[in-house]
């Protein structure tokens, strides 16, 4: 570990533009922790502050898993559990998984139990959820790819009943869904800006990331692509915003991204292996976890992410992200 140095570790980080040094974002651990190495396909990483545990996704072991942070203890959090992708938690704490077998997104309430929260739009089921992301007032957005249906390796074969790769909204307090935003061809990880004010969602076979305007109402407006990625620099999994309005972005045999608020890309973390979905935590929430094929990595860094709801729509960053 550095120890708060600024030494520029290159096995490690890549610096391809000034503010990455400036911004501290290059300052932290020398190497990647390995917490976790027996997965067959790692995603879907959170880290739990009341309980001080990540809990992540084995999709094809059709299982979650549990790293205990006190402790350093493995164990299965939920073994069947539906071929769960994306996992984030609501404004009362409790998780929101995405689960692509059963094809559906559900809340776990605190005595245990689970709560399916959508598992159709308009009669029809969903493709396989794979990511959502909560707003203060408790409207949830998600993913609906195909991933989990084209075969039976991260779900169940079968035909899409609706047709199409849609990000959908539901609205608090058993509200109903609606359709949010269409015309991608895999959506992927979404999140909020810092202040709520924007919704950005990466397309994973269109290779970039979308944003949108939010409205009071939680409709979107589509606001065009924030980010394409460069040829040869990998392909986008899920993205999460640190405290500085800069976006970083998994993108798989690329490494991670970190983008500037207008859009640079200001350097990458070098992984050795495919980097699928990434999340901060932390009891200061700069250490960063990484879900990258068969691993669960992390990492301290010298950058903090947003912190859980309540208050994350308090921040105001610099740079232009709202």
């Amino acid at each position: 570990m550095t120890g708060g140095t600024t030494t520029e570790r290159p096995q490690l980080y890549e610096i391809l533009d000034e503010r990455f040094r400036t911004g501290k974002c290059h300052v932290g651990d020398s190497t990647l922790e390995t917490l976790h190495a027996d997965c067959r396909w790692a995603e879907g990483p959170l880290y739990v502050p009341a309980g001080r545990y990540v809990v992540w996704s084995d999709i094809p072991n059709d299982r979650m898993l549990r790293w205990d942070e006190a402790t350093g203890t493995i164990g299965v959090f939920r073994s069947p559990a539906g071929h769960p992708n994306g996992n984030t938690l609501d404004c009362q704490g409790r998780l929101v998984t995405c689960e692509q077998g059963n094809r559906r997104v559900t809340r776990t309430e605190h005595d245990g139990s689970v709560t399916v929260l959508a598992d159709r739009f308009e009669g029809r089921r969903l493709n396989s959820p794979n990511d959502a992301a909560v707003r203060s007032d408790g409207t949830i957005y998600f993913s609906d790819p195909d991933f989990g249906i084209t075969t039976d390796y991260e779900g169940h074969a079968a035909q899409s009943e609706i047709g199409a790769c849609n990000v959908y909204r539901l609205d608090p307090d058993g509200g109903g869904i609606h359709l949010a935003a269409d015309g991608f061809r895999g959506p992927n990880g979404l999140v909020l800006s810092p202040d709520e004010s924007r919704l950005y969602v990466s397309d994973s076979r269109a290779n970039h990331v979308r944003v949108f305007d939010v409205h009071e109402d939680g409709s979107l407006a589509d606001a065009g692509v924030f980010v394409a990625c460069a040829p040869g620099l990998g392909n986008f999994d899920n993205i999460r915003f640190d405290t500085a309005g800069r976006l970083w972005a998994a993108a798989m045999d690329g490494g991670v991204h970190c983008y500037d608020p207008d859009g640079t890309l200001l350097g990458r973390l070098l992984v050795p292996t495919p980097v699928a979905n990434i999340r901060f935590g932390g009891p200061k929430r700069n250490r960063l976890f990484l879900a990258a094929d068969t691993t669960l990595y992390s990492l301290v860094m010298g950058v903090t992410g947003l912190p859980p709801l309540p208050g994350r729509h308090q921040l105001r960053p610099a740079g232009g992200v709202r």
